[in-house]
């Protein structure tokens, strides 16, 4: 449970004067229910979201003796401190699935990738689903193990928890397996230096040839 100050007044002045003394101003909105400005202590809002789900946790806020079941839909910070300034609680019916992004996390070594001097580009980082409050996914997980170069995982193949859904375009690239520039750079260099290799070795035979042409000329001369 978080507990909340309710009957602060909008306005900047008064918002900083709330972070001066460990608060954070905020506002709980949704479900057809009118806003509510308010502000929570800073260290227990923290805590409440340092948990495994992380921003996705749900928490309990007692607003003015009344729980409101909630996640947080926005961490305003400072552009320059990174200070959190500002927090969006969102309410949420137990039995209404909520749109939230979870993480998506690569697991497992792409050892043909590795093996082939490539990497594994990770193109999308989180994925934004629909879920019961309850069973909201800390994170996605995502097997590389079988990636190859050229290869690409896409948002069809993430395994989604049973009751978790997402909009996302199933063709949509997570992640592809491919050859670094500097690895191209050093085969094309290979394949350089073995072209001029071939070039001076056909450059040697033709020498020879020509000069065994010449001493035959030059015997046929003296006869």
């Amino acid at each position: 449970m978080l507990a909340a100050d309710t009957g602060r007044n909008p306005g900047t002045r008064i918002s900083k004067r709330l972070r001066t003394t460990g608060s954070i101003p905020g506002v709980l909105y949704g479900l057809s229910e009118d806003s509510i400005p308010l502000s929570v202590k800073w260290p227990e809002l923290r805590l409440a979201l340092t948990t495994d789900a992380g921003v996705n946790a749900v928490i309990q806020l007692e607003v003015d003796g009344k729980r409101h079941m909630s996640i947080v839909k926005d961490i305003q910070r400072h552009p320059v401190r990174r200070d959190v300034i500002h927090v969006d609680f969102l309410r949420i019916d137990p039995n209404q699935k909520v749109t939230v992004d979870v993480p998506v996390i690569m697991i497992g070594d792409a050892l043909e990738v590795t093996q082939a001097n490539g990497m594994v580009d990770q193109n999308l980082f989180s994925l934004t689903v629909d879920a019961p409050p309850m069973s909201i996914p800390n994170e996605l997980e995502v097997d590389i193990s079988s990636l190859t170069v050229g290869d690409a995982i896409r948002v069809g193949d993430i395994g989604l928890p049973e009751g978790v859904t997402t909009e996302a375009d199933p063709e949509e690239t997570v992640a592809v397996g491919m050859i670094t520039r500097s690895t191209l750079e050093a085969m094309a260099a290979e394949e350089a230096a073995a072209a001029e290799g071939e070039e001076g070795e056909e450059g040697q035979e033709g020498g020879a040839e020509a000069s065994s042409e010449d001493q035959g000329d030059s015997e046929d001369s003296e006869e």
